[in-house]
């Protein structure tokens, strides 16, 4: 599996690149900003962005769709639970991260889901909490958290739709009982590393014990 993890945009956001080699078919997630250079890197290494994957609907996270689908015609891929988000950004915040509305979903998925690009697939979990439909992507030794899971933190839930109880149930119903050595990917660059594992956050998480 070729996998790299980019931080762009304003809020240290980290957009992903995965994709198989031999196929040469692969997905971004959370193309926030930077979207040549996401481009650029996913071409250098021959792949072909098939798929534009949201871990949620926040517009730091989705400030890229526009761009990104009409320079690769990539299909646009969240959780139903946020798809209307996806598309009801106010034209304010917008503005002040000078990004296009997002267009809307090609695809929605639920949980237990999966999203497949040649030989790779990864599994939807829904984690709800920090938005209702924030969700995870799973394949074996990696999770893509997005805003649930930080290293040593987690996704804030004071924002319309967030839910503290909700989140500490996906993380520990949810994340916490993948295996421990599972990589952790974040959705930004907020702690002291910029990966973690889910045994590490088991014991070093201050926000969920």
């Amino acid at each position: 599996m070729f996998l790299k993890q980019m931080q762009v945009g304003h809020m240290a956001v980290f957009a992903y690149i995965v994709g198989d080699p031999k196929s040469g078919e692969g997905l971004v997630i959370d193309p926030a900003a930077h979207v040549d250079g996401i481009i650029a890197a996913a071409k250098k290494n021959k792949i072909h962005i098939k798929y534009i994957v949201n871990t949620h609907g926040h517009v730091d996270h989705v400030a890229g769709n526009n761009e990104m689908k009409d320079k690769t015609g990539a299909e646009i891929i969240i959780h139903r639970d946020d798809a209307d988000m996806l598309v009801s950004t106010p034209p304010m915040i917008l503005r002040m991260f000078g990004a296009k509305k997002s267009p809307p979903a090609d695809i929605t998925v639920d949980d237990n889901n999966y999203i497949t690009v040649g030989s790779i697939s990864l599994k939807v979990i829904h984690t709800p909490g920090h938005s209702p439909g924030g969700m995870s992507l799973y394949t074996d030794g990696y999770v893509f958290t997005g805003d649930t899971l930080f290293v040593e933190a987690v996704g804030r839930t004071d924002l319309p739709g967030g839910s503290w109880p909700v989140m500490l149930r996906s993380i520990r119903e949810k994340l916490f009982t993948l295996p421990d050595k599972t990589e952790v990917m974040p959705g930004h660059n907020y702690g002291r590393f910029p990966t973690s594992t889910i045994g590490h956050e088991k014991k070093n998480n201050p926000y969920v014990r």
